[in-house]
């Protein structure tokens, strides 16, 4: 059964037991993505990383390493 049919099926049996209907799928995609950023950005911050901007600095680290002198 396909997401649409099911989700044909309970607005059918919404309708008919007077309850409201189901959300259409994908209504909610995009909260989806933002909680899990969200929740990836607390992550970090409980483990004490930084919550932005981690995958940029490291391919800056990756691209231009420091020198061994320089530590």
């Amino acid at each position: 059964m396909s997401i649409t049919q099911q989700y044909l099926l309970d607005t059918y049996r919404a309708d008919r037991l007077g309850e409201p209907a189901p959300p259409a799928p994908g209504a909610h995609d995009w909260q989806v993505v933002r909680e899990l950023r969200d929740r990836r950005a607390f992550r970090a911050v409980l483990a004490e990383r930084p919550a932005r901007g981690r995958i940029r600095l490291a391919v800056r680290r990756w691209v231009r390493p420091r020198s061994r002198s320089a530590r």
